[in-house]
């Protein structure tokens, strides 16, 4: 064998040993990488934007495969839980949906509705507010053509359904467009207190929940319904009058 063959075949199996050498790499790589992902497991995701308690569908929802090792127990739901239920803030595109979102079934009598209003941390008992919880509901009316300014107790022990979760909405104020946070609260009225608190909610400077007692046999017959100047000593005078 001349020198210009031994060389060929020193190439030949330089190019053996290297070849080999990027099989494994790249074997060692792909098999380290499977140990990490393992297998795979379907999540779903909001396939566009959807508003506060619009019931889930497949219109706007959509599945997505991922390592099951990255997904959350909370995030493994069959599309069957999914269906018709809601989730009580703004879900943007491509947010996985997990079982802490969704609100609760609805547990109504046949006399109750739900009415869903807006709380801040001051207004929902200092963010303590939870499913379950008895309150009383007050309206703070100072702004309200022919009412006088008053504090006035809309329906007392009222269930709360569900808290949602914390989202921003913007205000128009005398300062401009301001921004802050409310949790929306969904409570079981008859239809008349439903009536009330949704126009209070609409038209009252405030509507706030009143946390209650424990003991469920307390006697409160004796509370007053209203508080306004007259309670102070004044006189009350509607708006209109002023």
């Amino acid at each position: 064998m001349n020198p210009r063959q031994r060389r060929g075949a020193l190439f030949m199996v330089l190019a053996v040993v290297i070849g080999l050498g990027v099989f494994l790499s790249v074997t060692s790589y792909v098999s380290n990488v499977e140990s990490q992902v393992g297998s795979r497991t379907t999540v779903y995701r909001a396939s566009k934007t959807i508003d506060p308690y619009t019931p889930l569908s497949l219109t706007n929802l959509e599945p997505v495969e991922v390592p099951e090792r990255w997904a959350a127990p909370t995030t493994r739901l069959d599309l069957q839980n999914l269906v018709d239920r809601r989730v009580g803030f703004t879900l943007e595109a491509g947010t996985v949906i997990s079982s802490d979102m969704l609100l609760s079934p609805s547990s109504l009598n046949p006399d109750e509705r739900e009415v869903a209003i807006n709380v801040n941390p001051v207004t929902g008992l200092g963010g303590r507010v939870q499913t379950g919880a008895r309150v009383d509901i007050y309206a703070v009316f100072a702004d309200v053509n022919g009412l006088s300014k008053q504090v006035r107790v809309l329906v007392r022990d009222v269930r709360v359904v569900s808290v949602g979760g914390r989202q921003s909405i913007q205000q128009s104020g005398e300062n401009g467009i301001s921004q802050t946070d409310v949790v929306p609260v969904t409570l079981a009225l008859e239809p008349e207190p439903a009536l009330a608190v949704t126009y209070a909610n609409a038209f009252a400077k405030e509507v706030r929940l009143v946390g209650l007692p424990t003991d469920v046999g307390t006697n409160r017959t004796e509370e007053k319904d209203s508080y306004d100047a007259k309670s102070l000593g004044g006189k009350a005078v509607p708006e209109e009058n002023r």
